[in-house]
């Protein structure tokens, strides 16, 4: 569960993991520039330079058409576009950030500009912006608020967020009820096992991660940033809940190894009766196999909703701080995002206002409409579930201990610990 995932290649589809910026040391003070915030008061006029991540060719007419009306708005301004191939962005951005050269304004999702914040690099936007709260929706404003940092490092731009999909062909076969999916965890076990028993077919295909622990309200990392403090007993019984569905014969035998596809591929090839998804999942997924055309119904995440944000950010060494961020909250406001949305299915504004736009929060009575509606009508409340603060490095402790525990090699309180400790000593590297 990574901001990651809409950030390039067509947006509204998962992106490849990339390296993240964590551990690389750069020049700079830490949390900001309070010189940078005051300056940023002076006059919108001069040359700024935004660099987005892998918007040409295909979005080439709307960024162009958002910096003409910038420019007009604000006359004697001139802006440089600059845009970055998907593959990679991190280390450009890396590479300009230790060169001194980092764009006025930049496209970073939560967990890149995280590194950036620490560095001092980064503004903090709510110095400079005392409306943030009331333009932005809250889980988009918090991903750009870490522990041990004073302030808020970016302008929220396009967010999605994650729903239920379920085969109703499949829920059908097996006496279950399509229009009354679980809801629970115990929900989803229990109709797991009832479709096992009638059709041999799974249900349940993943095993869980951190995402998991914060979707049922449970605590991941300490309010300051420092450690991390999911081996709770309550996390633990998760995880013997999956350990017992495992050892049920509820989830496929290879769901923890790597030879695994994952539940969203199993789900498109029509072999299990779950996935997660955005709002655009369901188009997404018939095009990629049409025989699920109308056995594919949505529903509203289990718990707490996850939220995957994208946003700018601008440079606390620009040049020319008040236009910098002026152009970064007409990126990013209302107008701007709900065209944008219009564009690019499956995405939404973070903007608060932006909430009540109808062709965005109402269903045209589809499937997929109804994905849209339910996934739009979450976003005042979802939450970046997976701390940005977790690296590649500790997903992979995580999901090996996680195993351990549901193949029942150690107990689940032992594999929290492990991890935990595991991923504390990495932290204290960052």
């Amino acid at each position: 569960m990574n901001s990651r995932r809409i950030g390039a290649a067509g947006l509204a589809l998962a992106v490849p993991a990339v390296l993240a910026l964590g551990g690389c040391a750069l020049n700079g003070t830490g949390g900001g520039s309070d010189d940078a915030a005051a300056d940023a008061s002076g006059e919108v006029t001069g040359e700024v330079t935004l660099q987005t991540w892998a918007l040409k060719p295909t979005f080439t007419d709307y960024v162009e058409g958002v910096i003409a009306d910038f420019e007009e708005q604000y006359p004697g301004t001139e802006v440089t576009w600059l845009d970055q191939p998907g593959d990679g962005y991190s280390e450009k951005v890396l590479a300009q950030a230790a060169a001194g050269e980092l764009p006025d304004v930049t496209n970073l999702p939560p967990d890149f500009a995280l590194s950036l914040a620490r560095e001092g690099l980064l503004a903090d936007v709510a110095a400079v912006d005392e409306t943030l709260e009331d333009t932005y929706v809250p889980g988009a404003l918090d991903a750009y608020r870490y522990g041990g940092l004073d302030g808020t490092f970016g302008y929220p731009w396009y967010l999605t967020t994650d729903l239920n999909y379920w085969n109703t062909a499949m829920f059908t076969e097996a006496g279950l009820d399509p229009a009354a999916p679980p809801t629970t965890l115990e929900e989803l076990v229990a109709q797991a096992r009832t479709m096992k028993e009638a059709t041999g077919e799974y249900l349940m295909s993943r095993k869980p991660g951190l995402g998991d622990f914060a979707a049922e309200g449970l605590p991941v990392l300490s309010e300051d940033g420092t450690e991390f403090v999911f081996d709770t007993p309550e996390a633990a019984e998760i995880l013997d809940v999956y350990r017992d569905a495992y050892a049920e014969g509820l989830l496929p035998d290879d769901v923890l190894t790597d030879a695994y596809l994952g539940n969203s591929q199993l789900f498109t090839e029509g072999k299990v009766a779950w996935s997660t998804g955005g709002g655009n999942f369901i188009a997404t997924t018939v095009e990629n196999n049409p025989s699920l055309e109308g056995k594919i119904a949505p529903s509203p995440y289990i718990g707490q909703t996850p939220l995957y944000v994208q946003g700018v950010s601008v440079s606390s060494q620009s040049a020319n701080p008040a236009t910098a961020h002026a152009l970064a909250r007409f990126v990013t406001d209302a107008a701007q995002q709900e065209e944008f949305a219009r564009q690019v299915p499956g995405i939404f504004p973070s903007t608060t206002s932006s909430q009540d736009d109808p062709e965005l929060a109402e269903s045209d009575g589809t499937p997929q409409g109804e994905a849209k509606r339910i996934a739009f009508g979450t976003l005042t409340t979802a939450r970046v579930l997976q701390p940005v603060e977790v690296t590649d490095a500790m997903t992979t402790i995580v999901n090996q201990q996680f195993a351990a525990a549901i193949a029942g090699d150690k107990t689940s309180q032992e594999a929290l610990d492990t991890a935990v400790d595991e991923c504390n000593k990495l932290l204290a590297d960052q």
